[in-house]
């Protein structure tokens, strides 16, 4: 059974509540906050509130460790900083975390929050969803980037949300923070100050930009966020384990190379643009051959950096033989991984999961290739937060709500 918790009235995860929890009003921040920043821009935030020129780059160095190193949350857990200028920090900005709406925890220990982030400017509070799926001698934070998505994709049902905005880089890092929160995976008060967690002892190993929206329609805050995430001297996540996911934005895959140096996966799902204009309709404006030279051209690129090309397996749709001999011809050449995933239904979808036996075949054939071909296992599907799943069985869950407080009234 699937545990649901309301952290806004629970901070433990060791008793089930209700599922459905009753929406409540944000309040708009009055105070910007350091979160998201990086050096120089916390540096020209103590500019702001004049911090000498010659303690700048200091004091920007002191949050840069509070912030990423030890998770501080709160002003006054800066015990190396003196009273009066923590009660001027705390005067001008925030580093408060989002709004824990709910978590879930799947049977197979995958967890799913619900984070609600306070509205920017004229706008609203907006809810965006982060997976957390612990595996043998690894952990990964599945991030989104944006509230909503543009792209359409027909099996996905993150996909059949509307588009509300790009998130800050503060809102893409803390999702990064507040699961390391939850997962007791900061050093705790008695650490040395100067600690880090070990590598071999964190839960969240690795970063994969594979949550809700486009990270490549959100380039520049999807950027700033990554690069304060594999910081060596913060949260020190190396880049070889921070994955961006696209579905093809093409100008864009070669400054992910360039300037942020991550890993890059590819949501492929089709062989032929025909069927890829469906599946993925982006493809209607950059086809799959221009979408493969630009991985081919993909800076670093080599066997031990290789692209990881994910492959949704739909039942008779795009899982014959004949499509497995033509995505290895179409990938010769480029070092890749393929991820087959079994589509994971949701209510509504015309599509179907290809049988077990067939995705088996399909492997097969690409093994036989050359290529590795895993098959994802699915995971955390009874609390919707497996691939394509993301924010569907919440907006469900905040639409009954809804209708509950309406009739009530």
């Amino acid at each position: 059974m699937a545990i649901t918790l309301d952290l806004a009235q629970r901070a433990d995860t060791t008793n089930s509540v209700p599922a459905s929890v009753v929406p409540t009003m944000v309040a708009a921040p009055e105070k910007p906050t350091l979160v998201g920043l990086d050096r120089a821009g916390l540096a020209e935030a103590m500019a702001g509130i004049g911090i000498p020129e010659r303690q700048r780059k200091m004091r920007a160095q002191q949050l840069w460790h509070w912030l990423y190193v030890r998770g501080a949350s709160d002003f006054g857990q800066m015990t190396n900083i003196a009273k009066d200028l923590r009660a001027t920090l705390d005067e001008h900005f925030s580093i408060a975390r989002p709004e824990i709406v709910s978590e879930q925890i799947s049977v197979d220990g995958t967890r799913k929050w619900l984070f609600r982030f306070p509205p920017r400017g004229a706008g609203r509070p907006v809810e965006i969803e982060t997976v957390y799926i612990p595996e043998e001698g690894r952990g990964t934070l599945c991030v989104s980037s944006q509230v909503g998505c543009t792209l359409t994709c027909t099996f996905c049902h993150t996909g059949t949300q509307k588009m509300v905005r790009n998130l800050t880089s503060e809102e893409i890092l803390s999702q990064v923070l507040l699961a390391r929160d939850r997962l007791g995976d900061f050093p705790d008060a008695a650490t040395p100050q100067g600690a880090i967690v070990p590598s071999e002892g964190r839960l969240v190993t690795n970063v994969v930009m594979m949550g809700m929206g486009e990270p490549l329609y959100n380039f520049d805050n999807v950027k700033q966020a990554l690069l304060i995430a594999s910081d060596g001297e913060g949260l020190s996540l190396s880049k070889r384990r921070i994955t961006l996911s696209t579905s093809g934005v093409v100008p864009e895959i070669a400054r992910t190379g360039d300037e942020i140096g991550c890993m890059l996966a590819i949501s492929l799902h089709a062989v032929r643009d025909d069927l890829r204009d469906v599946l993925v309709p982006i493809n209607k404006k950059w086809p799959i051959k221009d979408l493969l030279d630009a991985c081919r051209r993909y800076p670093g690129l080599s066997n031990a950096k290789r692209i990881t090309f994910e492959y949704v397996m739909l039942k008779g749709v795009n899982d014959s033989d004949a499509d497995a001999r033509e995505l290895v011809r179409l990938l010769a050449g480029i070092p890749a991984k393929i991820n087959l995933i079994p589509f994971n239904p949701w209510p509504g979808s015309e599509y179907e999961c290809s049988d077990w036996e067939r995705i088996e075949h399909f492997a097969d054939i690409v093994n036989r290739a050359g290529y590795a071909s895993p098959i994802r296992t699915p995971r955390g599907r009874d609390i919707f937060a497996a691939c394509g799943q993301l924010k569907s069985a919440s907006e469900r869950m905040r639409k009954k709500d809804r209708d509950a407080l309406e009739g009530a009234a």
